[in-house]
């Protein structure tokens, strides 16, 4: 397993499990959970839930999935916007504690910007840090301006990481805002790198995967894998799609590849406004 370093000294794989929607129908849920415990075994213990995720069903499920083993995960949940302020965001955090049974949050990020000025955002995180219910802080769909305002406020710079939509149909974080990343060593992780499935069905990759024997979630995923800096959240809650998903961890992209798809799926050309769903 490719491992992740964050600024903070945690290592962390860079292939984990995403867990939206999961949670949401009970008769899925035993599936759901084998499916999170299967990609612990296979190395891929980061997993990123959030409050919002099922109105914290997600992050019950996976409390229910973590009983026994967390000492070999690295969790990740977040925090709504109206809920980022001094206040708030210990009530929060207390709320995602009790739903996944822990302690401590391995990292705790801010689900996407709104209201609460990010100054007072990061004096709430630093809190919570210093009480020990959560050990780092990071964000969630911060372009840049709003990433270079973050790291100027005091205590901005122990931002851990900047979680944002990227995958090869998506790919105009590529052009400002992980060059930006980069130059702090901010790791970016990648939420819905099969583009929920959409991505999966398009013609182009389809057919390379043929071409060289993977699965299209296997290259989309490997794409991602190739990338510095980049740790990618797939959610299946299916073992088997899970096991495909971790497939992609044998096939590494040569050179000619990543050209290949660069010409099926093109960088950008120029600056975009951040897309988020």
């Amino acid at each position: 397993m490719k491992r992740i370093t964050l600024p903070g000294g945690a290592a962390v794989p860079a292939l984990g499990q995403g867990a939206w929607h999961l949670g949401e129908d009970p008769v899925q849920r035993d599936e759901e959970i084998a499916a999170i415990r299967r990609g612990i075994d296979l190395g891929m213990t980061l997993i990123d839930t959030a409050e919002m995720y099922g109105d914290g069903k997600s992050e019950l499920l996976v409390g229910e999935a973590i009983q026994g083993r967390r000492d070999q995960v690295f969790v990740v949940t977040k925090v709504y916007p109206h809920n980022a302020s001094r206040r708030a965001m210990r009530t929060a955090c207390d709320g995602s504690l009790q739903r996944l049974r822990i302690d401590v949050i391995d990292l705790y990020l801010l689900h996407w910007p709104g209201a609460v000025p990010l100054d007072e955002t990061v004096e709430a995180f630093e809190a919570l840090r210093q009480n020990g219910k959560i050990r780092h802080w990071g964000v969630s769909n911060l372009d840049p301006q709003l990433m270079r305002s973050l790291l100027a406020v005091p205590g901005g710079k122990a931002v851990q990481t900047d979680q944002v939509l990227y995958n090869l149909a998506h790919r105009g974080v590529e052009w400002d805002l992980l060059p930006l990343l980069r130059r702090h060593r901010i790791p970016a992780m990648a939420y819905s790198p099969l583009e929920q499935g959409r991505l999966l069905r398009t013609r182009a990759l389809t057919v390379f995967a043929k071409k060289h024997g993977m699965t299209p979630a296997q290259v989309a995923i490997a794409w991602l894998l190739a990338q510095e800096d980049v740790i990618a959240i797939p959610k299946t809650g299916n073992r088997q799609r899970l096991e495909e998903n971790a497939g992609a961890l044998a096939h590494q992209l040569a050179p000619d590849h990543l050209r290949e798809l660069d010409d099926l799926f093109p960088p950008p050309t120029g600056p975009t406004p951040l897309e988020m769903i």
